[in-house]
This record gives structure tokens, C-alpha cells and sequence, in this order.
């Protein structure tokens, strides 16, 4: 871990947290009312963190909010910084890292994206399976010695598929599956770039997720990630995305996908075999 990940856990106990936290969650673009269920909040703006980013696009609160939801441990950060904004994939390192070292073994992430499955409307949750990285760039590139190499089989832990998969029986939400691409933005997608993603097996598209679930992986959070689709991709059913419609989507899926929550934090997890 860094000094600054070491400081940022010293400010938030000194802010009263002692509990430490069970399931963290990272809240995309328009969803950071998610954090209102949470009981006898405390937040904590990302200013006050040390290696914590500082959130330049709308659609982010930036703050760490952490108490309890459903009986469980929780924090949730509103807002992500993204790799467009300054051109660093690891740039949500620091903030992963303080929540490991506030007890965390599962973190959520959560974004809004662009379809490219005709069964995808805007307003569908999709539980991300797997991802496509053709972007070059990775945010391990440059880790010392051995540290880069993290497999990524499993990436998005199978536990936890199946326990939103049963959230959804109880919370009575319907969800989809499907793989996840990373586009680094900040540029929505050209029609001729969604075409090429269709064909290696795509089904959403997005700017953000992907470095968060490979820095996960390298210090040992279980990562799951579930997306509000908000449009459809460029040139796709008459996709044309822009950034307003993708947060008043968000927002509207939020109401959805915080039914999906309170069922998944419901849910003990089985052990596993």
C-alpha cells in the first residue's frame, strides 16, 4: 500500500469510522444519490484525502460516504476519476487501496454505458461478465518486479455473479449479462467503432471500470461490476450519445438498481466450495 493510501485510512478514522467496512461501492456518472441509503452517514469530501482524485466532469459528487445498509458495512464513493481526465489509468489506485485497508473484500462498480445489443434498452441493468482491453494501456504498466502480472481469468468474481443473480428473484429486477469495453473517451465512440466492437463480441461500451477491476484484482478485492445502459452506441439503432442523456439515464436506472442493492447486501454469501 502507499503513504498516501496509509493517510487517507488515518483521516477517515479520525472522522469517527471504526468499523471498517464490509462492501464498497464505486458509483458512475449520475448515480451518486445511491449513497442516501445508507445509515448515519459519515462523509467525507475527496479534497479532505490524500490520493483521493480530484473529480472534474459532472455527474461525480466526490465524496466517501460510509455507515451501514441492510445490516452491513458499507462505503460508497461518488464519482470515479477516469482515465481521460488527466491521462492516468491508475488513477483510482489510492482510493482502492484505502478501501482494502478499511476491511473491504468486495467492491461494486457501477457506471452508465453505451448498448450495442439490440435486446439492451436504455434503462437495463447488465451484470458485467467479462471485459475487452484494446486500448493499449493498463494501469499496471510500470508496477515493480512481478506486480503487473494479475491474471484476469475470473476478473469479475463468480460469487458474486450469482449473488445478484439471486438479488434479483428477491428485488424483482430483471438483469442482463454481457461483456464490457473499454474506450478511453472522453470522445464518444465513432459508428465505425461500434461496429468493430459488435463483432469481437461486445456488448456494452464505456470509458471507465476496466483499470478499476485490474487494480482490484492486484490487491485482492473481489470485483463485480453492474451498468445502467443509457443509450445506445453511435450509428447502433440510431445511437447518437451524449453526456446529458447519459446522466439523466443513470439516474433514472438508479432507482432500479438501488432495489438491486438492498437484495444484494440481503444475501449472505455461500462459502466457497
Amino acid at each position: 500500500m502507499s503513504e498516501q493510501s496509509d493517510a487517507a485510512f488515518e483521516v477517515i478514522q479520525s472522522r469517527g469510522v471504526t468499523d471498517g467496512v464490509d462492501v464498497a461501492f464505486i458509483l458512475g456518472t449520475g448515480l451518486g444519490n445511491m449513497a442516501d441509503a445508507v445509515e448515519n452517514p459519515v462523509s467525507i469530501p475527496y479534497a479532505d484525502l490524500p490520493g483521493f482524485p480530484e473529480l472534474t466532469v459532472s455527474g461525480h459528487d466526490g465524496n466517501l460516504v460510509i455507515g451501514k445498509q441492510e445490516g452491513v458495512n458499507v462505503a460508497y464513493m461518488q464519482g470515479r476519476s477516469h482515465y481521460y481526465e488527466r491521462g492516468q489509468p491508475n488513477c483510482m489506485e489510492v482510493p482502492l487501496e484505502t478501501l482494502a485497508l478499511l476491511g473491504a473484500q468486495i467492491v461494486v462498480l457501477t457506471a452508465a454505458v453505451g448498448s450495442l445489443n439490440a435486446d439492451f434498452y436504455p434503462g437495463n441493468l447488465m451484470l458485467v461478465t467479462d471485459h475487452i482491453n484494446l486500448n493499449g494501456m493498463n494501469p499496471l504498466i510500470g508496477a515493480k518486479g512481478d506486480g503487473g502480472f494479475v491474471s484476469m481469468v475470473d476478473a469479475y468474481d463468480q460469487r458474486l455473479q450469482r449473488r445478484f443473480k439471486r438479488a434479483t428473484l428477491s428485488s424483482g429486477v430483471n438483469i442482463r449479462e454481457g461483456v464490457y469495453m473499454w474506450f478511453s473517451g472522453p470522445t464518444f465512440e465513432t459508428p465505425s467503432e461500434v461496429k468493430m466492437a459488435r463483432m469481437l463480441g461486445a456488448d456494452v461500451v464505456g470509458m471507465s471500470i476496466v483499470p478499476e477491476v485490474i487494480l482490484a484484482r492486484r490487491i485482492g478485492l473481489r470485483a463485480a461490476a453492474v451498468v445502467i445502459v443509457a443509450n445506445f452506441g453511435a450509428g447502433f439503432q440510431g445511437g447518437n450519445p451524449s453526456h446529458s442523456e447519459t446522466r439523466q439515464v443513470a439516474a433514472q436506472g438508479a432507482i432500479t438498481l438501488k432495489r438491486l442493492i438492498r437484495g444484494f447486501l440481503r444475501i449472505k454469501e455461500a462459502e466457497p466450495q
